[in-house]
């Protein structure tokens, strides 16, 4: 079985078995791909015959890298070839890049090993490299309150447009429910459950979660789908929930996209001077954190997260330690520098006060 054989096998396995998300899917491909085409050129496989540039002028670079890996059998790789690979993506890729890439390699093999078309794992013993760790930078509080409230348009405009609610309700969900981009825009009419106060989210892997909905959210929320229905917006349960205001040359109006919605979140940042960069994965991080340092349990926002595993939730926990140092370091008399100003200052009195006693 050839490369190229080999990435087709290994993409069903993804899909059907691991159940992976659409972009864990592309990036695993793309990297294995760009593994195989690496190996051949390497071996000097296929530089004869590579189609020339000339030829391949419209073509994607993809092509270039399926030729290449049609050339060559994954169980000729060694751990020699993974090491120069990785020597290879060091030079342009971010240590996360590079972890991804390591993982996809990794899990490829081994899905070969199990599928016994090859004896030896080249990826076994490999430690990936080390990734800095980035506390999440979430945004302050009143922040998020300026990001939710609705921005009248004229003069004195009592009543919001269709835009206005609809990018209320988006951001009131982001915020007040914590889901990722990618839960949002795949959500449904028939997801929300106002009533009842809570939104069923389909998450990593397909794993669905209830989410409790905040009163405010569930508000906004309401005042978008009352107006969408007058409207005649997408009347059917089965619609998505955010669209787009009208479609295109007649056709109904189209759920919108990841792309969308960070647009809008950036543009709404722009109108309310709010420096900093937002975008929806920092309302999320904004979120945990708010809940946090309001006294919420750490397994009570994991489950409110969606997170498989409590360590990435603790992840918040430095970020409220690291903000209490700095109330502590700003306000408290013993923080670093308070010290010595009071004991500077108390010098100066004393002094002062001494040449008082000596003038009388």
């Amino acid at each position: 079985m050839n490369f190229s054989a080999a990435t087709d096998a290994f993409e069903r396995f993804l899909r059907v078995e691991r159940n992976a998300s659409v972009h864990t899917r592309r990036a695993y491909g793309a990297d294995v791909a760009q593994f195989a085409a690496f190996c051949a050129q390497s071996r000097g496989l296929g530089q004869e015959d590579t189609p020339r540039a000339e030829e391949t002028a419209g073509s994607a670079e993809g092509e270039r890298e399926e030729f290449l890996g049609a050339r060559l059998s994954p169980s000729d790789c060694t751990t020699q070839d993974v090491r120069n690979y990785l020597a290879a993506v060091h030079q342009k890729n971010h240590p996360a890049t590079q972890g991804r890439k390591l993982s996809a390699i990794r899990t490829f093999f081994r899905f070969l090993l199990r599928e016994e078309e090859c004896e030896v794992d080249p990826t076994a013993g490999l430690a990936g490299p080390r990734t800095p760790k980035r506390l999440p930078r979430p945004l302050a509080v009143d922040d998020c309150a300026a990001l939710t409230a609705p921005l009248p348009d004229g003069e004195a405009s009592a009543e919001l447009s269709m835009k206005e609610l609809r990018t209320c309700a988006l951001v009131e969900l982001l915020y007040g429910a914590g889901i990722r981009v990618g839960e949002l825009v795949k959500l449904n009419l028939t997801d929300v459950e106002l009533d009842r106060g809570e939104v069923r989210v389909w998450g990593k892997g397909n794993k669905e979660r209830i989410v409790p909905l905040p009163h405010l959210v569930c508000i906004a929320l309401n005042s978008y789908l009352e107006r969408r229905a007058l409207s005649g917006l997408s009347p059917q349960p089965t619609h998505p929930l955010f669209s787009s205001l009208r479609g295109r040359k007649g056709e109904a109006p189209r759920r919108l996209g990841e792309r969308d919605v960070r647009r809008l979140l950036a543009e709404r940042a722009r109108q309310l001077g709010i420096v900093e960069r937002v975008h929806p994965h920092r309302l999320r991080h904004s979120y945990a954190t708010h809940l946090l340092d309001m006294g919420a349990d750490l397994r009570e926002i994991q489950e409110l997260l969606g997170h498989a595993s409590l360590s990435t939730t603790q992840k918040y926990t430095a970020v409220s330690v690291q903000r209490l140092q700095q109330v502590y370091d700003r306000s408290h008399p013993r923080a670093r520098g308070n010290g010595l100003k009071q004991s500077k200052q108390s010098s100066r009195r004393e002094s002062s006060g001494r040449e008082e006693e000596d003038e009388f």
